[in-house]
């Protein structure tokens, strides 16, 4: 199908639309319902990775009214066995994702977007491939685990350098997993999501069509 369709037209429009809604209704939650929120999504998280022990896994930080608050690598980095490590991701200049390992909130820095990344060595794009689990950002996934991204095909880009082995799992506030999300071929889907109410979740693995 071309890319410049009629389809794919409607399917970006719809996603804009959706983006703009589910924005607006996370700006709207108030802070002690976010910091609720948070506190649930880690308890699950650190349940998760204490259950699993991952050699290897990854995670970002949080920002604004995102799940998991901004203290998440800090949470994960905790639940994880000695020897284990952490990856954050780091915005390239063309919005692919690198990669550097985690190694306390003294390695954090102000980066562009309002994000935080870590200063530490870059482990290069494929670095993520080795990770056991993923922890993705989304602002909703469907019951078929087609998540919907704010836009800048980051995350798409780096779930395809995931093996089918690993664990990737998306956070989300209640009422962010939906019946269905608009979706495209480039579009990637997670295994699994966790929302505070409804803690983990799996997902049906169906390929996209």
């Amino acid at each position: 199908m071309p890319e410049f369709s009629d389809e794919a037209d409607v399917t970006h429009a719809a996603k804009r639309d959706l983006r703009v809604a589910l924005l607006a209704h996370r700006r709207s939650l108030f802070a002690t319902a976010r910091a609720e929120a948070a506190a649930r999504v880690q308890a699950e998280l650190t349940a998760l990775v204490r259950r699993l022990r991952p050699a290897r896994m990854s995670g970002y930080v949080p920002v604004g009214s995102e799940p998991g608050g901004s203290d998440l690598p800090e949470v994960l980095r905790a639940a994880l066995p000695p020897a284990a490590e952490l990856l954050l991701p780091v915005l390239r200049d063309d919005l692919d994702l690198d990669w550097a390992a985690y190694t306390g909130a003294e390695s954090l820095h102000a980066a562009g977007r309002g994000l935080r990344e870590p200063t530490g060595p870059r482990l290069g794009r494929s670095a993520v491939a080795a990770a056991e689990l993923v922890i993705v950002p989304a602002l909703a996934v469907d019951h078929r685990g087609r998540r919907l991204g704010r836009g800048g095909g980051s995350y798409d880009r780096a779930l395809a350098r995931v093996p089918g082995s690993a664990l990737t799992v998306a956070l989300l506030h209640d009422g962010e997993l939906l019946e269905a999300v608009p979706a495209q071929p480039h579009d990637r889907p997670v295994r699994a999501v966790i929302t505070p109410t409804g803690g983990l979740r799996t997902l049906p693995r169906t390929a996209l069509v």
